[in-house]
């Protein structure tokens, strides 16, 4: 009577902490979700979800399918690969590059986990500083991009990994430290920390600063994190960096965090493949690993729809 759908549903609400995001996680809609599981509590005779707690939490029949769940879905997947290694073949190229200067704490990790379940795919990584990932990607340079930035190039696709908030960073000691959010004019008299990348790729200039026609007292340029947060914390400039990316240096007290404007300014982060490799076993494979570490190991991000484009 239990299927693999029903046992991803429960470690899908495990994982998840809501149905609401059980349901984005597994990409149905949160009808859906609870449809499947009133079915699976009917076939069983009990119930899996105690729904008068907020938020609901499993009951002892529903943690005794999770824990089978926990015990079945890997070796599931660990078949899977196997098989689909002996379809397509064990080696194969991945040469990636980052957009994002901030990715590594989850991107290692990722690959990593990654090496291990495909140890004769040759693997690369670049730091996209001072190239243009993306028509590397269509030259075949690359073989995946990480990227906040998707541009409508022919024959490539983005596969959504998380969705994240941009915020900005700024001293305790920073007037706007007291403010409840950041308006744009407020960042007249500022000096802006960012990546060494063209501002065209900055959502704080794309999406915050030109549409409200504001330029910032000045631009300082630096490639690493800790750098940024070290110049923020010793009120040298404000950055605007992913939510996840700040959450380490939050714990000691040195930043304060703002939104950008009342709604915020939130961003996905995206796995660029060219079309044609989109179905490789080894590429859809990474892809998989690199959402289920995200999930684990960053906070403040939430599950992105799947989208298409090129």
């Amino acid at each position: 009577m239990l299927e693999i759908r029903h046992l991803e549903t429960l470690a899908a609400i495990r994982d998840g902490g809501s149905l609401l995001e059980a349901a984005e996680r597994l990409h149905l809609t949160q009808s859906a979700l609870s449809h499947q599981l009133r079915e699976l509590e009917a076939r069983l005779g009990t119930p899996l979800l105690n729904r008068r707690t907020r938020p609901a939490r499993l009951t002892t029949a529903g943690l005794r399918v999770l824990a089978l769940a926990d015990d079945v879905l890997p070796r599931v997947r660990a078949t899977e690969r196997e098989l689909q290694k002996l379809a397509a073949g064990r080696t194969g190229r991945l040469h990636i590059a980052i957009d994002c200067h901030s990715c590594f704490q989850w991107l290692m990790p990722a690959l990593d986990a990654f090496r291990a379940q495909w140890p004769e795919v040759a693997l690369d990584l670049s730091a996209a500083f001072s190239f243009a990932p993306l028509p590397a990607l269509v030259r075949g340079d690359l073989d995946l991009v990480i990227t906040s930035d998707p541009q409508p190039l022919e024959a490539l696709e983005y596969e959504p990994l998380f969705t994240y908030e941009v915020v900005l960073a700024l001293s305790g000691a920073n007037p706007l430290a007291n403010v409840r959010y950041v308006q744009p004019e407020q960042l007249a008299d500022q000096v802006l920390v960012t990546y060494p990348v063209d501002r065209q790729r900055l959502d704080v200039f794309t999406r915050f600063l030109d549409p409200a026609g504001v330029e910032p007292a000045g631009v300082r340029k630096a490639e690493l994190t800790p750098i940024i947060v070290q110049l923020v914390a010793s009120n040298r400039g404000v950055a605007a960096l992913p939510n996840w990316a700040l959450t380490e240096y939050l714990d000691h007290g040195w930043l304060s965090v703002k939104p950008l404007g009342p709604q915020g300014v939130w961003s996905t982060l995206h796995a660029a493949v060219r079309s044609e490799d989109m179905d490789a076993p080894y590429i859809k494979d990474f892809l998989r690993i690199a959402r289920d570490v995200c999930f684990r190991n960053l906070t403040g991000i939430k599950a992105a729809q799947r989208e298409s484009k090129g």
